[in-house]
């Protein structure tokens, strides 16, 4: 795997993977042409564990309707300001039971999701589950 980023002017790069994908990085306080790049951070977690969670949930026959994951995160007061503790919550709906809800985000938190695996090093992370569609199936 391969990236490089290069500098469009003012506060705002272009990151750039090995296929051509792109995406801008904008480390102006107001963030109007993109993210910045900690909180592209914030969004690949978020991103890696859903692609985990719902493919899981569809191995065990589950029928998920939609999924939402959001980050908070703390960052250290002074430089390196990395991330201290992040909370994920996964907003899921469809007809699923508790159990493969919970086994699903365990095993992409322990297991599979690469982008958590290394921001555990660095930051506490915990979770929780809402159900949107009412309760969930036992």
């Amino acid at each position: 795997m391969k990236a490089h980023s290069e500098w469009k002017g003012g506060k705002v790069f272009e990151g750039i993977a090995e296929n051509g994908n792109s995406i801008i990085f904008d480390a102006d306080p107001k963030h109007t042409q993109g993210p910045s790049p900690m909180e592209a951070v914030l969004m690949a977690l978020c991103g890696c564990t859903s692609v985990d969670v719902v493919s899981i949930l569809e191995k065990k026959r589950q029928s998920v309707e939609g999924l939402k994951v959001t980050a908070t995160a703390e960052q250290a007061e002074t430089a390196p300001k990395v991330f201290t503790k992040i909370k994920l919550t996964y907003a899921v709906s469809g007809h699923l039971s508790r159990k493969a809800m919970e086994d699903a985000v365990a095993l992409s938190k322990d297991k599979y999701c690469s982008v958590s695996k290394m921001l555990e090093k660095a930051a506490a992370i915990e979770y929780q589950i809402v159900f949107e569609s009412g309760e969930p199936e036992p």
